[in-house]
């Protein structure tokens, strides 16, 4: 038995447009009902949300039967998290909060087995098909995404450095945090936030990395392709949820007499 090919870490590697989803429900049948929807990426949340171990496994089993790759952000760059949330299975982790060099290097080695990380082998896991995969070792490094959060104007300054470093699949932008980090807390969107954003943007992808961030705002995420950026996640399903129960209730209240 091979391993698989992942298919969004080739699309990120050919800077194909990826159109992503932000999955925060914790649970394995909603992850059943958005998985068929045909997004390119989905972002298992476990900084942000009350996931676990055994959600994330329901949640990466949804998804397998999909064409959508489920990446995971891990809640913290810890090597013991990462390395339990490899041998579960995850295509590729996100890892959030990275301000230096260093920590990006940290988290890098987490991933891959000695002499060239720290990662703990275990030949029997559901990344291995319990041992059934015989090239696992071999090739599980170019296969597994790795990407990094910059959510600082001290991390956006070293971002060329952080995303040119070998094993670095993509550099995610966290708008939401860079904006409470420059004083624009719940303003994401701000235009001041973008300043700080697009330049640094612009630097990675002259030297090819892929770029990548979430905005809760179809048009934008569009336009943010369009500029370049290689992986947008274009919503979050509890937002999408919360949306539409709150426009449905609108909606018939408004047609009561």
């Amino acid at each position: 038995m091979q391993l698989a090919t992942n298919a969004f870490n080739q699309a990120l590697k050919a800077q194909q447009k990826q159109i992503g989803l932000w999955v925060s429900l914790c649970s394995n049948f909603a992850a059943d009902v958005v998985a068929p929807a045909g997004f390119d990426w989905a972002l298992v949340d476990m900084e942000h949300s009350p996931n676990d171990y055994l959600s994330v496994l329901g949640q990466l089993q949804a998804f397998a039967a999909s064409d959508t790759t489920a990446i995971v952000r891990v809640e913290w760059n810890d090597a013991v998290a990462v390395k339990r949330l490899l041998d579960l299975g995850a295509p590729g982790l996100m890892f959030p909060m990275i301000q230096s060099v260093q920590e990006a290097q940290r988290a890098i080695a987490a991933t891959r087995y000695p002499p060239h990380g720290v990662r703990g082998f275990s030949g029997g896991t559901r990344a291995n098909k319990f041992g059934r995969i015989a090239d696992y070792t071999a090739r599980i490094e170019d296969e597994t995404t790795i990407l990094l959060q910059l959510e600082t104007r001290a991390a956006i300054e070293q971002a060329e450095q952080i995303g040119t470093l070998e094993g670095v699949s993509g550099v995610f932008f966290g708008p939401a945090d860079i904006a409470a980090d420059i004083g624009k807390l719940g303003q994401p969107l701000d235009p001041e936030v973008w300043t700080l954003i697009r330049p640094a943007a612009q630097k990675l992808m002259a030297r090819n990395v892929p770029v990548g961030t979430l905005v809760q705002n179809a048009d934008f995420a569009a336009e943010l392709l369009n500029d370049g950026f290689t992986f947008v996640a274009c919503g979050a399903d509890t937002g999408l949820l919360a949306r539409a129960t709150d426009a449905l209730l609108a909606d018939v209240k408004s047609k009561l007499n």
